[in-house]
């Protein structure tokens, strides 16, 4: 591959990742990454502005000229065009944004644009936990979970652009429990970081820990590894959740293996157990020795996927 030096964005809720991505002979290159909040309660011209004006600055911290902008965004993307066509209530006015567009305008440079998972797993495909096999799908489990099936470099988009929305997968767990879709009975409210406080709290656990400070995932691990049931608990109902539907969505997609990355993917054993005993339980026999890997490539990922896709097409067109 010919080197080439890319203004890679990652657009998500809460911060907006920018930075340069070089590529060429050898693992990719990012560096100068700054971050900013999203601000994304005050609309989607503001996030606009806010990405413009952040490429713009990476335009001038980088060591040679860019030959173009890689953007990884929340919300359903049209990676032809480059625009978000639909966004949830996290970012109210961002869906129908003409984000390519209006970069490239902005800045004079050519811009390509993915969905934010979709980069993030092409990162991981092509330079990460993937990068040998010949597919693989992608689980991302954060404050949201969300995946990507990627088969010999290339993103499965399917007919509206939203496929791997493992997330979004029905769940027996989770029957009865609202999801922020509108839908019920997903994986996401019981499986993603927000569901293990909750059931935590539950559970009869503590609110708050430290001077008033809310609970978060990252104390309730720590607890659990301490013998905490409530922790415990409520980390084992989500990882065995979690297990249970990548279980089914390896049966019916047959990945070389599956990359499992985000903040709740660095759990301890009663996550990561219950994970693998959920998964067990529902794969068929012939894919049940899949391997279930980490990711390799952390933030940097959806920055890597964004340049990647802006050097090479990544996704599959449905007809």
């Amino acid at each position: 591959m010919e080197r080439s030096t890319i203004v890679a964005v990652d657009i998500g809720g809460t911060k907006i990742a920018c930075g340069i991505v070089t590529l060429g002979e050898g693992a990719p290159r990012v560096e100068a990454v700054e971050k900013m909040p999203t601000e994304a309660a005050q609309g989607g011209a503001h996030v606009l502005a806010r990405v413009i004006a952040a490429v713009r600055g990476a335009i001038e911290r980088a060591a040679e000229p860019p030959v173009g902008v890689g953007i990884s965004s929340a919300g359903v993307v049209d990676p032809r065009t480059g625009d978000i066509t639909y966004a949830n209530e996290l970012m109210p006015g961002w869906g129908g944004t003409h984000l390519a567009a209006e970069v490239s305008a902005a800045v004079g440079l050519p811009c390509r644009v993915l969905n934010d998972v979709h980069a993030h797993a092409l990162g991981e495909a092509r330079w990460g936990g993937g990068r040998d096999a010949a597919s693989c799908l992608v689980v991302a489990v954060g404050t949201g979970i969300g995946g990507a099936f990627v088969e010999r470099g290339h993103i499965m988009l399917g007919a509206h652009d939203e496929a791997g929305h493992i997330g979004h997968v029905c769940c027996p767990a989770a029957v009865g429990v609202p999801c922020s879709c509108g839908a019920t009975a997903h994986l996401e409210p019981i499986g993603a970081g927000p569901g293990i406080i909750r059931e935590y709290i539950r559970r009869g656990g503590d609110e708050t820990y430290g001077d008033g400070i809310p609970m978060d995932g990252a104390e309730i691990d720590r607890r659990a590894g301490a013998g905490d049931e409530a922790a415990k608990g409520a980390e084992e109902r989500a990882g065995r959740a979690l297990g249970e539907v990548m279980g089914s969505m390896c049966n019916m997609l047959d990945p070389t293996c599956i990359i499992l990355s985000g903040s709740v993917a660095q759990c301890g054993p009663d996550w990561s157990d219950a994970v693998a005993a959920g998964f067990a339980e529902q794969a068929m026999p012939p894919v049940v020795t899949t391997p279930i890997i980490g990711g390799e490539l952390g933030g940097d990922a959806p920055l890597v996927g964004a340049a990647e896709n802006f050097v090479r097409s990544a996704y599959v067109e449905v007809a």
